[in-house]
């Protein structure tokens, strides 16, 4: 959890408040000339559509940075990639993408075990289901859009998370704002970690229950919502809720923490409440054998009621999936509309998740699996550590392949990213919406791809632009053989 020093706290408002006051001012002489020039073309008597502060925020705040984001690409999402150069005209309102392209060190994809470029197991199985498959199925799942790798991959996937049965879908995001709703609705009670992704809170909106928020990973005042909420009951009426449904994350994507998963399930199990599992950032990426937070943990599988996960992180390709009991999933084919509705998964992308799972689970006939996962583990737990020496604030847990160093500032936003660009390392950089407004960070995220050399070449870069852009918090930790000759001398 975020603890933001005062001082800290103090600046960045001030640089809000100075960017939300010459907005402000800007805006005021916008609207005098607009009105000085006005037209007959203007939508007169139609409300704006876009309107309010999230626009003045895109306007004033965000444009002048969008070169930091959604910068293209013109490779395979490896250790290196090669990043598109852009350029603006217009100070930063429009960007025009250029034919050049730049080779970056990759720390903002999260292609975990490396599996998302060119792999001599995968690719050529991937390449022979395209031959025969095609590149769509072009039809859903309960028409023509289940093909012979639809239903090995769902058996697969059930064997790897040790759960009955699983169901795919075509896009990780649906997986959980569709299943969601079908699974629980009015009458029912949702109880959401207050940082889970917004895939869960949309999901949880659309689903017409109730919904509670817990402070985040905190197993004391989940019990402590969950008590106050049994005992009142439904609203107004205050009968007993229909059902409940905690809903956490296997490793939370903006902090890189463990979920407290042990403590949260005897809870769950205390007052015999459903508990939905998100492991999108870690099924294949944690625990000895990829199997994810339960593994690492200790947490029996039959524990969790619900297991949901994403192909798009560990598996190099794309979809999610939920894995239950067998009733639980038959249920989901009958009333999911995500599975009903929505073009089944691109056979080749099934194939490519079928191939990595085949890996971890050395099914292909090396050990290959089994050095991805020592290898994420070894370099994770290297960049935090060498990243905490230098003195920054870096968030998360050991064994996540998830760092966020903090930010704050909003100026230190650009300056950090364009910095690093220039050094050729490519960050994610992330703010409002997606964080609050005052916790801006750089999301690093480690692969089993990377080598020593291109860690120890990112660290480097980082601690120069820390250092420039003024982002370690913490004081520098000497190096051991300078406290070692200490310790001699004394």
């Amino acid at each position: 959890m975020v603890r933001l020093p005062y001082l800290t706290a103090l600046t960045t408002l001030f640089s809000y408040g100075l960017l939300f006051a010459f907005g402000q001012l800007r805006d005021f002489f916008r609207k005098i000339i607009d009105w000085s020039k006005s037209s007959s073309k203007d939508l007169k008597g139609y409300a704006p559509i876009c309107l309010g502060l999230e626009d003045f925020y895109t306007r004033r705040l965000y444009l002048r940075i969008q070169d930091c984001f959604s910068r293209p690409i013109a490779s395979a999402p490896d250790a290196w990639i090669d990043v598109v150069e852009r350029y603006s005209n217009d100070n930063n309102k429009t960007l025009h993408r250029t034919s050049n392209t730049t080779k970056c060190l990759n720390l903002g994809s999260y292609n975990y075990l490396g599996f998302a470029a060119a792999d001599e197991y995968c690719t050529p199985h991937v390449i022979d289901s395209l031959k025969k498959y095609s590149c769509s199925t072009c039809s859903v799942r309960v028409d023509g859009g289940t093909t012979d790798l639809h239903t090995e991959l769902e058996e697969l996937v059930a064997r790897f998370v040790g759960k009955p049965a699983a169901i795919t879908f075509g896009m990780g995001y649906v997986t959980n704002s569709a299943i969601i709703p079908v699974l629980i609705g009015k009458g029912g009670l949702i109880i959401s970690d207050s940082l889970n992704h917004n895939s869960i809170v949309n999901g949880a909106r659309g689903s017409g229950a109730a919904v509670r928020v817990f402070q985040h990973n905190n197993p004391l005042h989940l019990e402590e919502v969950l008590r106050e909420q049994i005992a009142e009951g439904q609203p107004r009426t205050h009968r007993p809720w229909k059902k409940i449904i905690v809903i956490v994350e296997g490793i939370y994507s903006m902090e890189g923490e463990l979920c407290q998963l042990p403590e949260i399930i005897a809870v769950c199990k205390k007052y015999k409440v459903y508990t939905y599992l998100d492991e999108a950032h870690s099924i294949g990426a944690v625990g000895k054998t990829g199997r994810g937070v339960c593994e690492l943990l200790g947490v029996d599988p039959a524990d969790v009621d619900i297991m949901m996960g994403t192909f798009t992180k560990s598996f190099g390709s794309c979809g999610g999936y939920i894995a239950a009991s067998k009733e639980i999933i038959q249920y989901l084919k009958y009333t999911c509309p995500a599975y009903l509705y929505a073009t089944s998964m691109s056979p080749p992308a099934v194939q490519q998740v079928i191939s990595a799972i085949k890996v971890i689970l050395g099914e292909d006939g090396s050990n290959r699996g089994a050095q991805k996962l020592a290898r994420i583990r070894e370099n994770s737990n290297f960049f935090r550590s060498e990243l905490q020496k230098m003195g920054f604030e870096v968030l998360g847990d050991s064994d996540s392949p998830v760092m966020p160093i903090m930010l704050y500032n909003p100026a230190k936003i650009p300056a950090f990213s364009r910095e690093c660009l220039r050094q050729n390392v490519a960050v994610v950089t992330v703010a409002f919406p997606a964080t609050p407004l005052l916790l801006a960070r750089a999301r690093i995220c480690i692969s089993a791809a990377h080598s020593r050399e291109d860690l120890i070449k990112g660290l480097e870069v980082i601690s120069k632009v820390g250092d420039l852009a003024g982002i370690k918090y913490f004081p520098v930790e000497p190096p051991k053989h300078e406290t070692q000759g200490h310790k001699e001398l004394e």
